[in-house]
């Protein structure tokens, strides 16, 4: 789906399926052509002493509050007993691995290094509530024997801030937090690793310190192929974040307005506005996840953020979100657009007309599809936009 070419490639399979007035096999074949690049795999490993915040951070990092069933085990005693992988809520080709604390009775460095299969994970995040230690920067340099890129972060970070605020005549909290880096970093420096960059972190709260740092920067130096599923499985953890999630959607608009139109050179009665539609369903299903408008994921939001979900609810104004989405209700939504049902109308209309109905039917075919999805677009962003500024009121 990368490039032109993509859409292309499996227009003839589509066509002729429709031809045969097949279009389940149609269907099935623009849903695979959707798949494609979602399941673009992504393993994370998340790694540090026993302690130190893992399984909350995995749990964080991917909208899912402690108590949840799906949620990575927490506690003040080591609870990883071996590599436990968890899959994203929404992308389960995206894998946060908790991996067992290095440097336990259970899992000493020797043994860690040999039994953990590193080769997997594309990156690796090293965690610690205090300063780095010997076993981090002997897990650091396996790594980068490997060539894999690693990352430090300083957890519980909020509890350091509350702590010194309580200890403090005249607290700073940026003060604070400029010796707290400053500390783990010189920390990891006298252990012999050059130029280390630690970021500081709250799984309790994602939009404070560096965690919008080391989102940027995790994505940034991921290969190009990796970088939307990552992007697309993070949090909202800000509204740059969503406008980015919607500037990833709307690249590709073009190529399914390209296989609307490839579509529309069929000339079946009612054929087009059928699979345009089943075809509008899938990406739109996209939006809605990745912006984490769907049902569960709200309800996770809510349960998280300690808003109620009905609140939530209450700010978004697209009947697209929160209900079960149908071609059916996404056709009646598109209708009452003057322009659209137009459009719809006259694609219709210029199939049947000899010589020149095709070409124009497929220009029109396009026009409503890439016009359809900006449009809901811009809806579902507002609605992500109106959800995260209620959750951080």
């Amino acid at each position: 789906m990368g490039n032109q070419s993509g859409g292309q490639q499996i227009d003839t399979k589509i066509k002729e399926a429709l031809e045969k007035n097949d279009q389940d096999l149609a269907r099935a074949k623009i849903q695979k052509y959707l798949d494609k690049e979602q399941n673009v795999p992504l393993n994370i490993a998340v790694t540090g002493k026993t302690g130190s915040g893992k399984s909350s951070f995995v749990n964080a990092i991917r909208g899912i509050d402690n108590k949840d069933e799906k949620a990575a085990r927490t506690g003040c005693v080591e609870t990883t007993m071996e590599v436990t992988p968890y899959l994203h809520p929404n992308y389960p080709n995206v894998i946060f691995s908790d991996l067992p604390g290095i440097g336990s009775p259970n899992f000493p460095a020797a043994k860690y290094l040999k039994e953990v299969e590193f080769k997997k994970f594309d990156f690796f995040i090293i965690i610690s509530a205090d300063r780095f230690k010997e076993n981090d920067l002997k897990l650091a340099k396996e790594i980068q024997k490997m060539e894999k890129k690693f990352y430090f972060v300083r957890s519980k970070i909020d509890d350091n801030i509350r702590n010194e605020k309580r200890s403090q005549k005249e607290f700073n909290e940026e003060r604070t937090l400029i010796q707290i880096r400053k500390n783990c970093i010189q920390g990891l420096q006298d252990q012999g690793l050059q130029s280390p960059q630690v970021f500081l972190v709250s799984s309790f709260d994602l939009t404070l310190y560096d965690f919008p740092l080391l989102v940027e920067t995790l994505k940034e130096e991921l290969p190009e192929l990796k970088k939307e599923a990552f992007l697309l499985a993070m949090p909202n953890i800000s509204l740059d974040m969503i406008k980015k999630k919607k500037k990833a959607f709307q690249a590709k608009v073009k190529y399914f307005a390209t296989l609307s139109a490839a579509v529309g050179a069929v000339p079946v009665p009612g054929v087009s506005v059928a699979v345009d539609t089943a075809l509008l369903v899938s990406v739109v299903t996209t939006y809605v996840l990745g912006f984490g408008l769907d049902i569960p994921s709200l309800k996770r939001m809510a349960n998280y953020s300690g808003v109620p979900y009905e609140e939530l609810k209450e700010v978004i104004m697209s009947p697209l979100i929160a209900t079960e989405l149908t071609s059916q209700l996404l056709l009646r939504l598109l209708v009452q657009f003057g322009s659209l049902a137009a459009l719809l109308a006259a694609e219709e209309g210029f199939r049947f007309i000899p010589i020149l109905g095709i070409p124009v039917s497929m220009g029109l075919s396009f026009t409503f599809t890439y016009s359809s999805l900006n449009m809901i677009l811009d809806m579902l962003a507002d609605d992500a936009e109106k959800v995260f500024t209620r959750v951080c009121t």
